[in-house]
């Protein structure tokens, strides 16, 4: 790892710590976000040229400290602000409390917007700036400044309190927070997303992120159950994609490719969970990841356990979304024409049938079935929908090849 690269990754870890500080001190989150902020791009200059300090927390507090002064100082000339400046003491001496946990809550609380959500997470707690976010979620720079703006004023019009949720609202608060960092690392594991600057993408700050959260949480099953499914699905992130961009589904990807130690770390956090309190959905999906990723070919996959899995995922988080994946479960275990009448149970659900995914499994299942002009049509509805290029192009990929099977039916 280089000098720079340990710099990058000991701030994002320092960086939720000194909001957290700073909020506590001053009271103001919002200031406290901001001069955070100012302090890690001091950091990430002087510290790759200087080396890192002795004490890095205390330093990035003590800057931020001067800098949230500073603000307070120039943006309100009235009297009392400024004897309430004067009277902010800078203390180097830093708590040795995290308050991460309680960042995490705020960031995702359920008065937020979800785009607010998402982006105040990533700035706050994962240390990421505007630029990177921007660029993680293919936004110019200055729309997401405004929307991280937007974040903040929502912040403050809602009165939100830096503090832990009451034990009473917590877990509801805590299924918010689990939601948000599992759709940071959907939208990095998309198909053709970017890299955010300096090799951090958004998976990977999803799976930093809920380590985090696992530490501070180490007895809650479904916090282990989404570490556990992130690791065991990008653990084939390697295989997933060729060099030129075009998408490998998982039964041709090369196994030797997937991240052993990922898988490895998955099981062993899914079976320290289960069986030790109530099963969630989180830790459903996780065992569903780890039977895919411990077969050893696509024919040694244990489709009837999935299926089995997907059943009871069905009852305890039902939706269209899970019923859609227990019918690929449902054509491998019964052939498609089974397949293809549980997705005729959920045609009409809202979104779920203009959704690229539902005309894409379709097709699919039209193809397994022989009936490869239905296919087609299947699969062209899927590349008119809101697919990514890289999925657009895989699937115009499959009707060209059905189109040349179609027009030489006997090679």
């Amino acid at each position: 790892m280089t000098p720079e690269r340990r710099v990058v990754d000991l701030l994002r870890e320092l960086a939720p710590q000194v909001v957290g500080t700073l909020a506590r001190r001053y009271g103001d989150w919002a200031d406290a976000e901001d001069a955070t902020q100012e302090a890690l791009l001091a950091a990430s200059t002087q510290w790759s040229d200087d080396g890192v300090p002795d004490h890095p927390k205390a330093w990035l507090t003590t800057v931020a400290s001067r800098r949230l002064i500073d603000s307070v100082r120039s943006e309100n000339a009235r009297r009392h602000r400024e004897a309430t400046a004067a009277a902010l003491e800078i203390d180097t001496a830093v708590s040795v409390d995290d308050d991460s946990l309680t960042l995490l809550y705020l960031c995702c609380h359920p008065a937020l917007s979800q785009p607010s959500q998402l982006a105040l997470t990533l700035r706050a707690v994962g240390g990421l700036t505007t630029a990177e976010i921007a660029r993680a979620f293919l936004v110019p720079e200055s729309t997401m400044a405004q929307r991280i703006s937007r974040a903040k004023q929502q912040v403050r019009a809602a009165s939100l309190r830096f503090e832990l949720p009451s034990e009473a609202e917590s877990g509801a608060r805590l299924a918010v927070v689990l939601q948000v960092l599992y759709l940071i690392f959907n939208e990095g594991y998309t198909p053709g997303s970017r890299s955010v600057a300096q090799g951090a993408d958004l998976t990977d700050e999803a799976i930093r992120i809920t380590r985090m959260l696992r530490a501070s949480l180490p007895a809650d099953g479904e916090v282990a159950g989404l570490l556990a499914l992130m690791l065991l699905t990008d653990a084939r992130r390697p295989a997933r994609e060729l060099d030129d961009g075009m998408l490998v589904p998982l039964a041709e990807q090369d196994r030797s490719l997937w991240n052993q130690s990922f898988i490895a770390e998955g099981v062993r956090l899914l079976t320290s969970v289960l069986g030790a309190g109530r099963v969630g959905p989180y830790q459903l999906q996780a065992a569903i990841a780890a039977l895919h990723d411990e077969a050893k070919s696509p024919d040694d996959t244990d489709w009837p356990q999935i299926l089995a899995l997907y059943t009871v995922l069905e009852h305890v988080a039902p939706g269209p979304v899970v019923t859609l994946n227990r019918a690929v479960a449902v054509a491998m275990v019964d052939g498609p024409l089974a397949g293809l009448a549980l997705l005729g149970t959920i045609a009409t659900e809202p979104g779920i049938a203009s959704s690229h995914r539902f005309d894409a499994v379709r097709g699919h299942f039209l193809e397994l079935a022989g009936e490869r002009d239905a296919a087609i049509e299947a699969y062209g509805a899927a590349i008119r929908g809101p697919a990514s290029s890289a999925e657009q192009r895989y699937l115009a990929l499959k009707v060209a090849r059905l189109g040349v099977v179609r027009c030489h039916p006997d090679e």
